[in-house]
């Protein structure tokens, strides 16, 4: 009767939940649950305020209960399994069962889910406000100290908990190894096929950055841009005549019209600002027209034409 009603997927749970859910799988699910709570509270939130603006502030923990035990309902509740769990093929199987098939989990363990995520989530958040209401010589200071030893507790329980979680690969938060919830698979695993090809092309499109970044520091670009500039115009040898330096009108460096002119040895001209700031920043500066280096800053006179002042 069983086969010739279709035992298959009986199999396929049975074959699922033997196959072990990888550490990584089960982290990035927490993490995508994480972004879909903050996405939906920020919705939340700018719908709220623009209809009633300040108004959110006093019941902030409350509102998020309230959203959280909406996706708990249209998740947990109904599918044993979050919304980080569905989209990595992941559910939540009860551990206490020794059947071999896939046993979803019970109506207690559901509670007990939403009590300890959600209820903790907002006594943490609430207990703050409540606390700082009543005067400092109040008794019920004794029931603070009492929550904050068993909150270090429980941090501390769920440091060692995840300690275990990273050796044997089960129960990534405390609550589930109380409860006795395991993350398995929905359907059956395939052999998973990975390709190195884009690996290796991004290691060595990354090592080839990082060499680029270790080398450009390196390089004088401003000599070797000169040492180009030279190759493709007329030589102008150092100590060129003066009067050549006095007809130049705009200076090698920052092409104005030169400040304080100075020469540093060649037909060029320089502002003196620019040649004394670039010969600061480089000891061995040289000419970008010529590609003469530095030898003496010199003052010159700039001699103009007739026809250059009336133009």
């Amino acid at each position: 009767m069983d086969e010739a009603r279709g035992d298959k997927p009986s199999t396929e749970d049975s074959s699922s939940t033997l196959t072990p859910v990888l550490r990584i799988s089960q982290l990035d699910a927490f993490e995508l649950d994480a972004a879909l709570e903050q996405l939906v509270w920020s919705q939340f939130t700018q719908c709220f305020q623009h209809f009633k603006p300040g108004h959110l502030t006093p019941f902030e923990p409350e509102l998020k209960a309230v959203l959280q035990l909406l996706l708990w309902r249209f998740t947990i509740c109904s599918h044993s399994a979050t919304v980080g769990q569905s989209l990595l093929n992941i559910r939540y199987k009860n551990d206490l069962s020794q059947a071999r098939r896939y046993r979803p989990m019970s109506q207690r363990q559901k509670l007990w889910f939403a009590l300890c995520t959600i209820g903790e989530k907002w006594l943490k958040e609430r207990s703050h406000s409540l606390f700082l209401s009543w005067p400092a010589e109040s008794s019920i200071h004794k029931v603070r100290r009492a929550v904050a030893f068993l909150s270090g507790f429980a941090k501390v329980a769920s440091l060692l908990n995840f300690l275990a979680f990273l050796q044997r690969g089960r129960f990534p938060t405390l609550t589930e190894r109380l409860l006795g919830v395991r993350a398995v698979f929905s359907k059956p695993q395939g052999v998973r096929d990975i390709g190195f090809q884009y690996m290796s092309r991004e290691l060595l499109w990354h090592g080839f950055a990082e060499f680029l970044i270790f080398l450009f520091p390196l390089v004088n670009t401003r000599k070797l841009k000169a040492s180009v500039s030279s190759l493709f115009s007329p030589l102008e040898g150092p100590g060129g005549d003066a009067t050549e330096a006095a007809l130049r009108t705009e200076c090698a460096l920052c092409g104005e019209w030169p400040t304080m002119p100075h020469t540093i040895g060649c037909s060029h001209v320089f502002c003196y600002y620019c040649a004394k700031s670039h010969s600061i920043a480089d000891v061995y500066l040289s000419c970008p027209k010529c590609g003469v280096e530095i030898k003496t800053l010199e003052p010159v006179r700039i001699r103009i034409s007739l026809f250059e002042s009336t133009s």
